[in-house]
């Protein structure tokens, strides 16, 4: 098994990073497309607290997948193959 190169460890570390930044902000938008009603009209407060708590699942949930999607397609490049 040969050892990565600073080029690929570099792109490896910009990738996770590209990774973790774009899923903190697609999970940012998922959960103000929940929460957001909350906020503009006047809900009581269990309602508000069940839109929080669905908000939080829900971005969650898009920021492992998004994490998820965009490794594996970094991963599964034809330069990224080891040769």
């Amino acid at each position: 098994m040969e050892r990565r190169s600073q080029a690929d460890r570099d792109a490896i570390t910009i990738e996770i990073g590209y990774a973790v930044v774009s899923a903190c902000f697609a999970a940012a938008l998922a959960f103000g497309a929940v929460f957001g009603p909350a906020l503009a009209f006047s809900l009581s407060p269990s309602t508000r607290r069940i839109l929080a708590v669905a908000g939080g699942i829900l971005a969650a949930a898009v920021f492992l997948l998004r994490v998820t999607h965009v490794l594996l397609g970094f991963a599964r490049r034809p330069e990224n193959d080891g040769d």
